[in-house]
């Protein structure tokens, strides 16, 4: 069987409920902890094996940890991989910088995760909740410089950052 069609079956298989509850926020939501637990099982039972590395990525002064799932067919030796990124805040009140990258590397870990075994969290409220902040989006003055792109075309395929850019409806 090929890897495609063992994660097919991971995916199908896969059940992680949102067992986890932010009663600040009123909701439920779930942890890559909750996933990789769910995950487990499934692994074994179709012979595959799954990584999770970080990497941190600094892009005009801001840091990003870009997650990287790496799904492996024991058998085959067959890899797929996924990538998700997630910005650093610069401070977050009661929390330390290790704790702010901790925080920022499970959230792109779990959203990693996600796009490997299909899980969709639109209806999640990290989708939704804004805990109390308005979103910010960089004006146009803020653009990245020529060094910076040449930066990311050395870290990244032009596929990954494709699918960064449509990500965030960049043109």
């Amino acid at each position: 069987m090929k890897l495609a069609e063992k994660l097919l079956l991971i995916q199908s298989e896969l059940k992680a409920p949102k067992n986890q509850r932010n009663t600040f926020g009123n909701y439920n939501y779930r942890s890559a902890e909750d996933i990789l637990e769910a995950l487990k099982p499934l692994l074994v039972k179709h012979k595959a094996t799954m990584t999770i590395d970080d990497d941190m990525v600094n892009l005009q002064n801001r840091f990003y940890v870009k997650a990287t799932v790496t799904l492996r067919d024991v058998e085959s030796n067959e890899v797929v991989t996924t990538n998700a990124f997630a910005r650093e805040e610069e401070t977050k009140k009661g929390q330390d910088s290790s704790q702010i990258t901790g925080s920022t590397s499970s959230y792109a870990r779990k959203y990693a995760l996600n796009g490997m075994f299909a899980i969709d969290d639109t209806k999640d409220s990290d989708a939704t909740n804004k805990h109390g902040k308005e979103e910010t989006l960089p004006k146009r003055s803020e653009n990245a410089s020529q060094s910076d792109i040449i930066q990311i075309q050395k870290l990244y395929t032009k596929e990954e950052i494709d699918k960064v850019l449509k990500h965030y409806n960049v043109s």
